[in-house]
């Protein structure tokens, strides 16, 4: 079995390089029986959340990994990932520090995410 530490490492390299370039492209990660929950709204289904994601108000983004945290999470060798980082939309130049968690379920070889939870994170007043 592999190393889910290095699993997580690819895929959340694999993800947002995709995301920036082409967020139609995540469409294959994701299942009908996918959640997202993007900023407090929920979105199930490969449709749905593909379309949420195409229908941010920014076309240009860039994703800067901070950290990145993984545990197994079952037997059947499912991985938990924990992101935070920054986001470069458009010509902004101040970053926006996000944080985003994914449970990745194995699906033959391979791994779709069956949870994704996307959030911004704003400085404390």
């Amino acid at each position: 079995m592999a190393d889910f530490s290095q699993i997580a490492k690819q895929f959340v390299q694999f993800y947002y390089d995709t995301f920036d370039d082409d967020r139609m492209k995540l469409a294959p990660l994701y299942t009908e029986q996918s959640m997202l929950t993007w900023e407090e709204k929920p979105f199930q289904g490969t449709t749905n959340i593909i379309t949420q994601l195409q229908e941010l108000p920014f076309r240009q983004v860039k994703h800067q990994v901070a950290t990145l945290d993984a545990q197994p999470s079952d037997e059947q060798g499912s991985i938990l990932v924990f992101v935070t980082g920054a986001l470069l939309v458009e010509a902004e130049q101040r970053p926006m520090s996000y944080s985003q968690t994914f449970q990745l379920k194995r699906n033959g070889d391979s791994y779709i995410i069956f949870n994704d939870m996307f959030r911004l994170v704003y400085p404390a007043a």
